[in-house]
Order: structure tokens, then C-alpha cells, then sequence
């Protein structure tokens, strides 16, 4: 018979997941080398967040599902966009790009659509 693991209870796997979605935020935003797919990322935050949901006991105000921001890269051109740019708000289905096509069309004056 197998033991589990510590990183398979509850606060190893997410002390395994704060690690992975602050390493990866940290490719991402500082180097501008992501490691994975945003669909990958949004994964596993959801992951972290569903289970320090489930967890209250081991909430931590630097998890990265609470933390907000960090240092903006300077080696990064502003830009003014002509036209808002729009999230899609983590539509990873068919479903999720129709409530988000809605969400736009309500935003339209009614001629416009």
C-alpha cells in the first residue's frame, strides 16, 4: 500500500501551485518569455483558486491569486489603442465566446449590430 505524498495533501499542492503561477507570472510579465499557454496558466490559477476556496485554513495574503501587480517593465513602448481592446474573459469554449459576444453587443448602440 502507497502513502501519499505531502505535496498531494491540500497545502502541498497548493504551495505547489502558488510556485508555478508566480514562476510563470514572472515569465510572462517581467521576461516576456511564457513558458506556457495562457489557457495552461488560466488552468492552473483556477486550480489554486478553487482550492484555497475550498481551504480557507491556508489562504495567504502574497498567494498570486490575491497579490496585485508588481514593477511595470520599462523596456515595454506604450501604446494608446484606437479601438478598446477587449478581453475575452477566459472564454475557452464555444459557450464562453457566445455569453462574451453578448457581453459586446450590449456595450453597441443598437444600430451597430
Amino acid at each position: 500500500m502507497s502513502r501519499a505524498s505531502p505535496l498531494d495533501a491540500p497545502a502541498g499542492k497548493i504551495e505547489k501551485l502558488r510556485n508555478a503561477v508566480s514562476h510563470h507570472q514572472y515569465r510572462y510579465y517581467v521576461l516576456d518569455e511564457p513558458e506556457i499557454t495562457d489557457a495552461e496558466f488560466d488552468s492552473l490559477f483556477r486550480e489554486l483558486q478553487s482550492l484555497e476556496e475550498k481551504h480557507p485554513d491556508l489562504r495567504d495574503p502574497n498567494s498570486p491569486t490575491v497579490r496585485v501587480g508588481g514593477a511595470v517593465a520599462d523596456r515595454f513602448k506604450k501604446v494608446r489603442h484606437q479601438v478598446p481592446v477587449l478581453s475575452l474573459a477566459n472564454a475557452f469554449g464555444e459557450e464562453d465566446l457566445h455569453r462574451w459576444r453578448e457581453r459586446l453587443l450590449r456595450l453597441l448602440p443598437e444600430e451597430e449590430h
